[in-house]
């Protein structure tokens, strides 16, 4: 993988393929960017496809602070300029599509379109108290079982268990600092805010796990299109890519007009 380093922190990524628009893909709480690889895979085709380590996560590092949905927006942000990635179709899994939507609100010079997958966008009323336990529980020693309980009820009988042991395990692995101050941030952040501030294309693809008042977001964002995934748990973009990726195509064949801009070709290996 290459690097830069922001303010010292150094932030990984995978890059591959040319064409516009280009592709940021950001993957959740407690995954990294291998999280995304169908969509790196499908999308390389014909896009320059870049797939980050967040901050925290993977190979990036995972410096003792507070991790809000801001400071991984700015990072990325950050990225995009100094890749000269212009005008990028931003696409995040759970946390990474509420990353993408603040983005897209405080930089909405930035992307040219989101993609949310399953993310926690003004979540459905009683969510908070549901929750509050795994908030606790994830202070505690024992925040690795605490995390691998909640993750369990966001995996479908239909899932395939091989993928599910692994993406387990490796979620669980993930350093308590980063998982419980990240999952905090994903509860104090304003989605509703960030949502009516919106201006981008959105595509909110949905598994049926109740993450997202729908209804609500597309009340305060307009131009949002809703898409929804048949025989997958929350991680639609392992478990079933090949209808997350067509939805895509789709949006962004409707939504976009054929770019302008010239061809992009990958960046360098860097350290700034």
């Amino acid at each position: 993988m290459e690097q830069l380093k922001r303010d010292g922190i150094a932030l990984f990524y995978e890059e591959a393929g040319k064409g516009a628009p280009p592709i940021l893909l950001i993957h959740g709480l407690a995954g990294d960017h291998t999280f995304m690889t169908p969509q790196f895979e499908h999308f390389r085709r014909n896009h320059r496809v870049v797939s980050v380590d967040l901050r925290g996560h993977g190979q990036s590092d995972k410096p003792q602070q507070d991790y809000t949905i801001a400071e991984f927006a700015d990072d990325l942000a950050w990225l995009c300029r100094e890749l000269g990635i212009y005008k990028p179709v931003l696409i995040g899994h759970s946390l990474g599509g509420m990353i993408a939507l603040d983005l897209a609100a405080r930089y909405p010079d930035v992307p040219a379109a989101i993609v949310a997958l399953d993310a926690t966008i003004l979540p459905p009323a009683g969510t908070d108290a549901f929750l509050q336990p795994v908030t606790q529980g994830l202070r505690t020693p024992a925040y690795r079982e605490v995390l691998r309980q909640f993750m369990e009820f966001n995996f479908a009988p239909t899932d395939d268990p091989q993928r599910k042991a692994r993406l387990l395990d490796q979620m669980t692995s993930a350093p308590q600092h980063v998982v419980a101050s990240a999952w905090e941030g994903m509860f104090a952040w304003d989605s509703a805010a960030a949502a009516a501030a919106c201006k981008a294309p959105v595509l909110y693809i949905d598994s049926g796990t109740p993450n997202a008042d729908l209804l609500r977001f597309r009340e305060l964002c307009p131009q949002l299109v809703i898409g929804k995934v048949v025989g997958s748990g929350h991680f639609l973009e392992l478990e079933v890519p090949e209808q997350v990726n067509a939805m895509i195509d789709r949006f962004l064949a409707i939504t976009l007009p054929p770019s302008t801009a010239p061809v992009q070709s990958g960046a360098s290996v860097r350290t700034v």
